[in-house]
């Protein structure tokens, strides 16, 4: 009995050691002046205002096999808001996936993608967000159950899943691949929507783009990879002038949750699109 009380002791012990949520200090910060103009692009790239809309105020509800995850007030509001958080704590929130209390973030916030941002772009997205009016709303807690609303245990979701690397390696000398890479794989976060999931919730990245499960429960996520079954018949011009205009080169036009998402990617210079699509024309065709 003793022996096994002291087991148990252990193993908590030991549980609460690799579940530390990790974070930055100020040290880790560059000097850096934000650039509003960047810090716009940035906020579109990600499409921020899809889920926590035009005025940040937050609100909508994403259902998922876990719970249900409620969209926070990401305004510059002091009390509802994120307008007390110092650049340092939004830092860690968006490539850690850290809280300012130092508790774990649930990667329905797509920090798993964030964290493959520079800190620079990041710095001049906190800056940018801080023009908004401050909006006070609060939205309310996520509605998750036993086990999922432990929330350090997430901490052991990130060891297996959080990853600073890129997914993709580009063909050397391929600038303008490269720069769509860092816009799809981090602001972007495409991959998750456009990437199928396991039991856990953790992106299968051998199947990478390769198409999932809609979120909102009706079809699916449609492949973006060069396969016949995603984007083999679409040329980088196709791709570049759909996420600029929305139309497919059949002259359908984009539907569903992407409308939003093309909505915000045609306000990025053109030179982002075209990157974009010469990252996902470069990809491994995966059915």
């Amino acid at each position: 009995m003793r022996w096994s009380l002291i087991g148990l002791v252990a193993a908590v012990l030991l549980f609460w050691w690799v579940t530390e949520p990790p974070s930055l200090n100020t040290a880790a910060l560059p000097v850096h002046e934000p650039d509003l103009a960047n810090g716009e692009r940035v906020f579109h790239t990600g499409s921020c205002a899809s889920c926590h809309g035009e005025d940040l105020a937050g609100g909508l509800q994403i259902h998922s096999d876990f719970g249900t995850f409620v969209v926070p007030n990401i305004s510059p509001d002091a009390e509802s808001g994120i307008g007390g958080w110092s650049e340092l704590a939004f830092v860690n929130a968006m490539m850690l996936g850290v809280s300012p209390d130092g508790s774990h973030y649930y990667p329905a916030f797509p920090y798993p993608s964030y964290t493959r941002m520079q800190v620079q772009d990041v710095l001049d997205l906190h800056a940018y967000q801080d023009t908004f009016q401050p909006l006070a709303s609060d939205q309310g807690p996520h509605q998750i159950g036993f086990p999922w609303n432990v929330r350090r245990g997430i901490g052991l979701w990130k060891i297996r899943y959080l990853d600073q690397g890129r997914v993709v390696v580009t063909s050397p000398g391929n600038t303008k691949a490269e720069r769509g890479r860092y816009l799809v794989e981090g602001a972007g976060h495409c991959s998750e929507c456009h990437t199928p999931r396991d039991r856990f919730g953790g992106l299968q990245k051998n199947l990478w783009l390769s198409g999932a499960p809609n979120p909102d429960g009706e079809g699916t996520i449609p492949n973006i990879t060069p396969h016949k079954d995603g984007l083999a018949s679409w040329s980088e011009a196709d791709i570049a002038y759909y996420l600029e205009s929305g139309f497919m080169p059949d002259f359908d036009t984009v539907g569903g949750s992407m409308v939003e998402v093309q909505e915000n990617l045609a306000r990025l210079p053109d030179a982002d699109r075209k990157a974009i699509a010469a990252y996902l024309k470069s990809l491994p065709a995966r059915p």
